[in-house]
């Protein structure tokens, strides 16, 4: 994972602690750590363990997700078109590549489409990816019976993803048209007699 915003937790933790009306001390108590630590926590000189996010929601009376940094969306899902749009939203992120494949008659007896992430791809997060949709098709599967385990899986992963931050796809550069070259300080120009024939003649 990348570095956490240990500044921003630490902000959460103080307003959480003193919405509750606690002290650092009565905090750094009910967690089993020194008052100096708690101050650490707060004022973002150290980090914050998975381990003792969970310690501090449960003690605040909030979630891991939010004490690091990670709030669910309040966009609602109300048409088909709403969940389109996330699937489209895949395209713009640069740590993510994925192939849309499609199975349909006549060449296969079903018709299934899937989106696919090659974990040994080069980009950063497909690896991730592929380890939090293996988690998830298992934990799909125990999901009727643990409902409430289930839920709190999904709460520790988004925890644990959120300091991972994904950046926006650079616009592709259009392609170069036939016979045009781009020439450093001239831009793009007809391409020069002189280049023309080491192409042909293999010059460098």
């Amino acid at each position: 994972m990348d570095e956490l915003n240990t500044s921003t937790i630490g902000e959460r933790i103080k307003l959480l602690r003193k919405r509750k009306g606690m002290s650092q001390i009565e905090l750094a108590a009910a967690i089993h750590k020194s008052t100096r630590t708690v101050q650490k926590y707060e004022n973002g000189e150290i980090e914050v363990s998975q381990f003792v996010a969970h310690q501090l929601a449960k003690v605040l009376d909030s979630t891991p997700t939010y004490l690091l940094g990670y709030e669910t969306s309040n966009a609602s899902l109300v048409t088909l078109a709403d969940v389109m749009d996330y699937f489209f939203k895949l395209e713009e992120i640069a740590e993510l590549d994925f192939q849309v494949d499609v199975k349909k008659p006549p060449r296969h007896d079903g018709w299934s489409c899937s989106i696919t992430f090659n974990g040994k791809d080069q980009a950063k997060f497909n690896a991730d990816m592929c380890l939090f949709l293996e988690n998830w098709a298992d934990e799909r599967k125990r999901r009727m019976y643990r409902k409430e385990e289930y839920e709190q899986w999904q709460k520790d992963t988004l925890a644990y993803y959120a300091a991972n931050p994904v950046t926006e796809k650079p616009e592709p550069e259009p392609p170069i048209p036939s016979g045009y070259t781009y020439y450093e300080g001239e831009g793009l120009r007809k391409t020069k007699v002189e280049d023309l024939k080491r192409e042909f003649y293999g010059l460098d």
